[in-house]
């Protein structure tokens, strides 16, 4: 039997197909580039197999199409683009072609219009290799299934018998792409499983998840919450941090020059630490210090949007997410108008949200206490969770 995928875990690569045009979504360019909860689809998809553990990844764009992929996917680690071919077996076969002076131990293969994807997921993937050449996520089939024949209903199928197939499909390298090599000509494949299955190979089926549906269409850009019985929920976060000499100064994920910046264990940006505790007090999760107590030295320069990533995670597990949050920081100085745009779009991009659901504004307090003084900058933060879209 192979190693478990738990020993070679920094061998774990990964292929996001990202080479079609997505004519059916109704957006301005390709959907894999179009943004959708603040950030372009594609970047999505790799974040999120980046955090699952993948070393490297093989970007398979359409012809063209390096400079607005490399735009979507800038500063993500491991990151090669390659030009995608006629169909998607082609394409998928030159992505793992990418790899093979690599040669990973095991590869997921990912289509990019799956932007949410859940580390547990993958987690189940990767064990599933243990055992298996390749592993497929799955879903039941809930609805009454029938055949048709001329636009009638013929005879009834199985249900029981049969799954809804998702990505990303987990194989060992080596297998997959073996059998990508001796895939038949011009012939086109469904997925990558299909591929597996035609060289002989067993591909065990683990449990899927709703969240890996596909952008398909132009309503799935829509984020708007659906009308659901779940409520929404509200929370509120405050914080203080002292001004000090020799200091960086970050505020709401952005760099500000100014000659003091904010003291803490962390990077201490007072702001995104007022959001933390308002989403998780939304979520009803305890607060900051909880999750990332300042007695650890791992958080010790830490930036703070690890921790505002780790509240929306929690708060994604609990069924909702960030309908809209409004900060407010208190200082006399330094001028906040002339960064409140960056600091929009940056906790937008943190909050997998629209920039129009984020307001940040500032206030000073006519030079009363310590923030009037100039000792420190203070925030408070309102954070509005809605349900998660269902489908």
């Amino acid at each position: 039997m192979p190693p478990s995928p738990d020993q070679h875990w920094n061998r774990f690569a990964a292929v996001i197909v990202a080479a079609g045009k997505g004519l059916r979504a109704g957006q301005p360019l390709p959907k894999q580039f179009a943004i959708w909860r603040g950030k372009p689809v594609l970047r999505h998809a790799a974040e999120a197999l980046v955090r699952a553990g993948a070393a490297r990844l093989s970007v398979v764009v359409p012809e063209n199409a390096d400079e607005v992929a490399g735009e979507a996917l800038a500063g993500i680690p491991g990151v090669m683009l390659v030009t995608g071919g006629a169909t998607r077996q082609a394409s998928v076969r030159m992505g793992l072609e990418a790899l093979a002076d690599a040669a990973p131990e095991f590869v997921l293969i990912h289509d990019a219009a799956r932007p949410d994807c859940p580390e547990d997921v993958v987690t189940r993937l990767l064990h599933a290799l243990a055992g298996h050449p390749g592993a497929t996520p799955v879903l039941p089939v809930v609805d009454s299934l029938a055949r048709a024949e001329n636009g009638l209903m013929a005879r009834a199928a199985k249900r029981e018998e049969l799954r809804r197939i998702q990505t990303p499909q987990a194989f060992r390298f080596a297998d997959i792409l073996a059998a990508h090599r001796a895939w038949p000509g011009e012939a086109d494949a469904g997925d990558d499983a299909q591929v597996a299955r035609a060289a002989g190979l067993d591909v065990a089926l683990v449990d899927g998840d709703e969240r890996l549906r596909k952008l398909t269409f132009a309503e799935d850009f829509v984020t708007g919450p659906l009308p659901s019985p779940v409520p929404v929920r509200t929370g509120m976060g405050y914080d203080v941090h002292r001004l000090t000499a020799g200091e960086e100064l970050w505020l709401c994920g952005v760099k500000i020059d100014h000659d003091r910046g904010l003291a803490g264990h962390s990077d201490a940006d007072v702001a995104l630490h007022a959001v933390v505790d308002a989403i998780l007090g939304a979520a009803g999760a305890g607060d900051i210090g909880q999750h990332f107590p300042p007695s650890d030295p791992q958080w010790k320069g830490a930036p703070s949007h690890r921790f505002v990533e780790h509240a929306v995670k929690l708060a994604h597990e609990a069924g909702y997410a960030v309908g809209n949050v409004d900060v407010t920081i208190i200082c006399e100085a330094p001028k906040i108008g002339p960064h409140r745009d960056a600091m929009r779009q940056r906790l937008a991009e943190m909050l997998s949200a629209g920039v129009n659901a984020v307001n940040v504004k500032a206030t000073t307090t006519e030079r009363l206490g310590f923030a009037g003084r100039g000792e420190g900058i203070a925030a408070q933060a309102v954070a509005t969770l809605v349900p998660l879209e269902r489908t």
